[in-house]
This record gives C-alpha cells, structure tokens and sequence, in this order.
C-alpha cells in the first residue's frame, strides 16, 4: 500500500516494538473494514462498520489495550455468529448482550 510511503525506517524505529505490531495488526484491520464496508448492502451496517473503523483508526493511531478490547467486542457484537464468539476469543468481557 503507498499510503505509508513516506515512513522512513528511523520514524518506524521511534515506535516501540508493541506499537509497531499493533500498528500493522490495525493496518490489516482498516483495509478489512473497508472492503467491508466497499460491499455491504446493508446501510445500517455500513454505517456501524464506518463507525467502527472510525474508532479503530484512532486506537491505530494511539494504540491502548481497553480500547482496542471494547473495539474489539464492538465488532463481534455486529453478528449473532461472531457475537457466540464473545466467551472464546475475549472470555473475561462477559456474556454477549443482544448482537
């Protein structure tokens, strides 16, 4: 991708080794949600995807664990299937409410 062109190893380097892998986790993560959204029919849907990624795109930038666990509880609340998901992939964040 050429939006990261410009970042010079030294700037890279200046993050510390947990920000660097967040920060290419959430790359990933922004380029899905996009996709996403670029094919969902449903409006309601992309409109909660698009507000998604909005606060994704701010833990990318400021990467913080309660952030991006609520995030990511957002996200699998977004489905009934993923929501079952809830007690296997974030087990201490409680039963899933209404999804």
């Amino acid at each position: 991708m050429t939006q990261h062109a410009s970042l010079t190893a030294e700037r890279w380097s200046s993050f510390g080794r947990d920000q660097q892998i967040l920060m290419i986790a959430y790359e990933r993560v922004l380029r899905l949600a996009d996709l996403t959204v670029e094919v969902q029919g449903s409006r309601s849907l992309r409109r909660e995807l698009l507000r998604w990624r909005e606060l994704a795109g701010g833990v990318y930038l400021e990467p913080d664990e309660s952030r991006h666990r609520a995030l990511f509880r957002a996200l699998l609340l977004l489905t009934p299937a993923s929501a079952k998901q809830l007690p296997y992939l974030l087990p201490d964040s409680g039963a899933a409410s209404s999804g």
